[in-house]
């Protein structure tokens, strides 16, 4: 197929033409279509219905140590919890905490309270430091880089690579002693869906930081969501940075939000028993204890860690169909040279590169025929996209047939865009 850039104006008139009669009547529909946040949909959330009936009055309410779940108590989470998702997440039960819904709202709290106190290795709390910086891994997550720009920090990208973050310039960027840490999504990394490669993981383990209280918060969100059988493997960077006498950088999250409910799942954060400490800490403070029902809960439903994968491939097959569907459509962009996009093997979101300089106005051309996407410019710091090129699609929401309309129309946004700018 020949490259949009090589057609004569002419041509590229005439198939604009075709694309905006076909635009056109996709506008007549009337239709009011969401691509723009990774949720699951109803028929996801009703594999995990069981859950809503599980006992956990009187006598169910007690933990297999006897403790009433029910009452106060246990800040660090059920023993049988932490040593649940320590077999699902390949992780030391010691080093876990189990908390409440949100990963994201421990994610917050742990860097609030390295504002206010400092961490294991601060010289003073980060609050007392002036110009402090953040390494945002870009295309990204757009809730992380809120979370460390509404604490003042200074963010500053660096691109993903197929391997994972482009490790030249984080190796260059840490030897600012300003630069106190980096986000990373490890496995199905949102929104490119790439997993970081073995050497990334030892990159980062043992890089050389000028800040001694650097930290790595890794967010591994999509551990679990493979589209198809076993799915990436990802080195464990508890085991390298403590190799490299680093054990303290790390600071690992995970949750069920997209395994069970998100409104109701249960999330963990786990690190060096030095990290551990300084959290418990604090947390102790916050709170006398999360909710031990909703562990308990979870813990009834799937039983062993091997339950909750046979539970996670049958969501999975349900969501591959999704990222077909997607990749299906987009098949026609493909030999234009005006899109680019990633086919992953897990998580939740595929990252499309359009033509720099229209992602914009591929969006108002959505908007128009009644497809909401994500925001341009929402997976990198403050919103900007330097090169208005990315769009994150979130494909599990709508049902089959939506999304195939959605992405059909998506298709002719973006070439009609194209064009727009080749003719302009």
């Amino acid at each position: 197929m020949e490259r949009y850039a090589e057609k004569s104006t002419e041509e590229l008139r005439l198939i604009y033409g075709s694309l905006l009669s076909e635009f056109e009547k996709y506008k007549s529909l009337g239709l009011s279509l969401d691509l723009s946040r990774g949720k699951p949909n109803s028929s996801q959330l009703d594999i995990s219905e069981g859950l809503l009936s599980v006992d956990v009055s009187g006598k169910g309410a007690y933990s297999a140590a006897g403790l009433d779940c029910r009452n106060y108590g246990v800040v660090d989470g059920l023993p049988e919890a932490k040593r649940f998702f320590g077999e699902v997440y390949g992780i030391p039960e010691e080093k876990i905490i189990v908390g409440g819904n949100s990963s994201l709202q421990l994610m917050y709290d742990t860097l609030a309270r390295a504002m206010l106190f400092g961490v294991p290795g601060s010289v003073r709390p980060w609050c007392r430091e002036s110009g402090l910086k953040w390494i945002c891994v870009v295309p990204g997550y757009d809730r992380h880089f809120r979370v460390t720009e509404s604490l003042g920090f200074e963010l500053v990208s660096v691109n993903m690579t197929p391997d994972g973050p482009d490790m030249d310039a984080v190796e260059e960027l840490v030897r600012d002693p300003s630069v106190k840490g980096i986000w990373c999504v490890p496995k199905y990394s949102n929104p490119t869906g790439n997993t970081y490669s073995d050497e990334v993981v030892r990159r980062l383990a043992s890089m050389r930081c000028a800040a001694p209280d650097f930290r790595i918060m890794w967010d591994n969100a999509y551990a679990v969501h493979s589209l198809e059988g076993e799915g990436d493997r990802l080195l464990d960077i508890f085991a390298e940075a403590e190799r490299c006498g680093n054990g303290d950088r790390v600071l690992y999250f995970a949750s069920t939000s997209k395994v069970t409910f998100p409104g109701g799942g249960v999330a963990i954060m786990a690190m060096s028993e030095e990290n551990r400490r300084w959290a418990l800490k604090h947390i102790g403070t916050q709170t006398i204890g999360f909710d031990k029902l909703n562990q308990l809960r979870h813990l009834k439903f799937f039983g062993t860690a091997e339950n909750l994968m046979a539970h996670m491939s049958r969501l999975g097959s349900a969501i591959k169909a999704k990222f077909d569907i997607v990749a299906e459509c987009l098949s026609v962009l493909s030999g234009l040279g005006i899109a680019e996009w990633t086919n992953p093997r897990g998580g939740y979101f595929v990252s499309l590169d359009v033509m720099p300089g229209t992602a914009r106005r591929v969006f108002a051309l959505m908007r128009e025929a009644g497809v909401t996407l994500t925001a341009v410019g929402a997976t990198y710091p403050y919103g900007i996209d330097p090169e208005d090129k990315n769009l994150r699609l979130a494909p599990t929401y709508p049902t089959n047939e939506e999304l195939r309309t959605a992405t059909e129309i998506l298709t002719v946004a973006v070439r009609m865009a194209a064009i727009e700018k080749l003719l302009a």
